[in-house]
């Protein structure tokens, strides 16, 4: 018994509407035109044909809806679906053999081709050959991802993905991320707008964790003709667990390296009018020299509280408004006694080099002491909320 190739039939017009039924050919491997219904299944009831979902030839496919290809006797015996710049899309077959389903969504405004080959119940060969072409978007949506591929960062470092278009079927979108540990770590996705979302653990990372974001929004649809134009993933390690706390009040940071006091350090803080913001703070930057402008921070010259220092040592941005910790040998006197400063924890050039030495980005440093409290996305603010408030920012909670 041979197995006979056909192709289903769709409405080339509409992305929405769903293909006929199966067309086959008494011919090996001959395929029928999209939408013209006149072949017949072939006289052998024995015969089998191949259905393949989109139809040859089809035209404007959603790239959210799987490839099938279907055979009703026989096996099938290998699928390759490719774009037309040569990329792949992988699929599995079910355990019978008897249908292939891409695993993956597809590219917009792209034309595919589906090859491989079958095998009737008589041993015989015939090939699978199609071609379809999925519709255009109006707008292609691509990701920017923190931290870097490859990165060891700190233990409350949040994932961030930055997306450069709005999403507005945030579900959909959400449902094609996932994080993978090396160690169980209970976390949740949170949107903190339109154009990002976050992912946090409900505690720290544990040090040394290895963790793979899988961002699979090749072909989803984020709502308003915005379509998933690519996927990608990227892998990090949690490096060791350094948190420090500042309280401002008593002038005093410490630093607990895996779980031990490791240094306590004389500081000082933001001054009357520049109070030092309260709250959990994650390392974002690292300078060694780093020139500082109050014009930055809506200070001009001429005020008595303009400064511009050019060659600030061992500075860690710490908010976006711009509060960092770093060396300040001019407020020495003050350390550990008074709060002198703009708003930035200052110690000596000596402790800021060692405390440069042990951080990393995504590191938290816990502030207390003070009535002004952290502003929601000034800076990595992820952690200054309940875990059961953050994850209530899911579009899947």
């Amino acid at each position: 018994m041979m197995l006979l190739i056909g192709t289903a039939c769709s409405d080339t017009k509409s992305a929405d509407s769903p293909p006929a039924g199966s067309q086959s050919s008494s011919t090996p491997g001959a395929s029928t035109t999209p939408g013209d219904d006149s072949s017949k299944p072939a006289d052998d009831p024995a015969a089998a044909n191949i259905k393949i979902v989109p139809a040859k030839g089809a035209s404007a496919v959603r790239p959210d809806k799987p490839v099938t290809v279907t055979t009703t006797a026989g096996t099938i015996q290998d699928v390759t679906l490719k774009d037309d710049d040569g990329d792949k899309v992988s699929g599995t077959l079910n355990s019978e053999k008897s249908q292939w389903t891409s695993a993956e969504g597809l590219k917009p405004g792209a034309t595919y081709t589906v090859s491989g080959t079958a095998q009737g119940t008589d041993g015989k060969s015939i090939e699978i050959d199609s071609t379809f072409t999925t519709l255009s978007a109006g707008s292609s949506l691509k990701a920017s991802v923190a931290p870097l591929n490859g990165e060891t960062v700190g233990v409350a470092m949040p994932i961030q993905i930055f997306w450069n278009r709005s999403v507005t079927d945030k579900a959909a979108v959400e449902k094609r991320l996932k994080v993978t540990t090396s160690v169980p770590v209970e976390g949740t996705w949170h949107w903190m707008n339109a154009k990002q979302v976050n992912y946090r653990p409900k505690a720290y990372w544990p040090a040394g964790t290895k963790v793979t974001v899988d961002i699979n929004t090749r072909g989803v649809n984020a709502g308003g003709d915005v379509w998933g134009a690519s996927s990608r993933k990227i892998s990090f390690t949690i490096g060791r667990s350094v948190v420090s706390h500042v309280d401002v009040a008593k002038h005093v940071m410490t630093v607990a390296i895996g779980g031990k006091l490791a240094r306590t350090i004389p500081i000082t803080a933001g001054k009357d009018g520049f109070t030092t913001r309260s709250g959990v703070k994650v390392i974002m930057e690292k300078f060694k020299t780093k020139r500082m402008d109050a014009a930055t921070i809506g200070i001009k010259p001429g005020d008595p509280n303009y400064y511009n220092i050019s060659n600030v040592q061992w500075a860690q941005r710490v908010t976006s408004s711009g509060e960092f910790i770093h060396g300040a040998p001019w407020s020495s006197g003050s350390q550990g006694s008074a709060n002198v400063s703009h708003g930035c924890v200052g110690m000596s050039l000596k402790d800021a080099q060692w405390f440069f030495g042990q951080t990393l980005r995504g590191d938290p440093v816990v502030v207390t002491g003070t009535s002004r409290h952290m502003e929601t996305g000034n800076g990595w603010t992820d952690w200054n909320q309940s875990y059961s408030s953050y994850k209530a920012g899911s579009a899947l909670a």
